[in-house]
């Protein structure tokens, strides 16, 4: 999309090699939730579903229901196997001819082969993601990024609305979404037009990297289906059930995800804990995932992923415990560590006292 600039990080997640880092992680984390920060979202797919049949095959493809999903409006929602595993977390965003379904970071590929090895008849299934790509802007103050870049009517659009406007002669696609707690936007932009308008971007926000993201979706527990669903886990034990809409008369995986409600199981939930490290480099001391959690010494559970949160000062990360375990405010244990459960959001956004003005 650009030049990066020098000491920029990358890294292959699935599909896809992404910036990390620009700067530390503490930089690019520190922009995010203290002022306004700009993504490279390019590593997210875009696949357009158009045809008569359009809204019944995602009614039936997606577990939320999109049966009124206007071309104004946008959700997310998860993407099931018949076996009810998660193929993917998506944003739909609805469009008058069909929608478009924007995967997760380098799930675009595995999307779209999930997504035609259904039965479609009726239905056109397009890879745009060579046409167009995706431009992040999100932070307490990336309204103000929006209104000085593109239109000062724009950023008080409310949440999950989508608008086609333009900058400088290019037609973009707006939409108000996030995945952070912050004010979040994003930019649908063509590939040829991206470079520019991510140099202009700059102009007003300062670049973070997939890192940073991650971690601030981690504190207000948006699922990062890649770090939870890794070893098999399903959208019950990963608490992700609001990614769905149990009542749809059917979707894919529903009869799977209804028989996992019916065990208790293991459940996710959050902890932070006392492990020594951090720096502003971003390096830390974390437990490594599927390390045991312990309680009084016994094994109750395994860690699912963990990092050192900047907002919490300490380790933040999701345990995997049996269900009836799965409530804030238990002491318990990781590699000696003494770590404690929590309810979210773990960290409190900027922007919810932040008003658009």
């Amino acid at each position: 999309m650009y030049a990066p600039p020098e000491g920029t990080v990358f890294g292959q997640v699935l599909d896809a090699r992404v910036p990390l880092r620009f700067g530390t992680l503490d930089e690019d984390y520190r922009a995010l939730r203290e002022r306004a920060a700009v993504f490279d979202l390019s590593a997210m797919g875009l696949i357009e579903i158009t045809g008569d049949a359009a809204v019944d095959f995602a009614q039936r493809v997606l577990a939320r229901d999109v049966e009124y999903l206007v071309s104004e409006r946008c959700m997310m929602s998860l993407v099931l196997d018949e076996a009810g595993q998660i193929v993917d977390q998506v944003v739909v965003i609805g469009r008058e001819d069909g929608m478009i379904l924007e995967s997760s970071c380098g799930a675009g590929p595995r999307l779209l082969a999930h997504l035609m090895a259904q039965d479609h008849p009726g239905v056109r299934i397009t890879d745009r993601s060579a046409e167009l790509t995706v431009i992040g802007l999100e932070g307490p103050y990336a309204w103000g990024v929006v209104g000085r870049l593109i239109d000062p009517e724009l950023p008080a659009l409310p949440f999950e609305s989508v608008v086609d406007t333009e900058w400088e002669g290019v037609e973009l696609l707006f939409a108000r979404t996030g995945f952070t707690g912050e004010y979040g936007y994003q930019l649908i932009v063509p590939v040829a037009d991206a470079p520019r308008l991510w140099a202009a971007a700059l102009e007003h926000a300062q670049p973070a990297g997939l890192d940073a993201l991650e971690l601030a979706m981690l504190e207000v527990r948006q699922p990062v289906v890649r770090h939870e669903a890794s070893d098999g886990a399903g959208v019950v034990e990963i608490g992700a059930n609001w990614l769905l809409d149990i009542t749809k008369d059917t979707f894919v995986g529903k009869e799977a995800v209804l028989a996992s409600f019916a065990g208790q199981g293991r459940r996710t939930i959050g902890f932070k804990g006392g492990f020594k490290g951090g720096s502003s480099s971003g390096a830390t001391a974390v437990p490594e995932p599927g390390a045991t959690v312990t309680a009084a010494g016994q094994p109750v559970g395994t860690v699912v992923h963990a990092v050192h949160s900047f907002g919490l000062g300490s380790t933040l990360g999701l345990i995997r415990i049996d269900g009836d375990l799965a409530a804030a405010g238990l002491d318990l244990a990781v590699d000696g560590a003494e770590i404690v459960t929590l309810t979210s959001p773990y960290v409190t956004p900027k922007s919810w006292s932040v008003p658009i003005i």
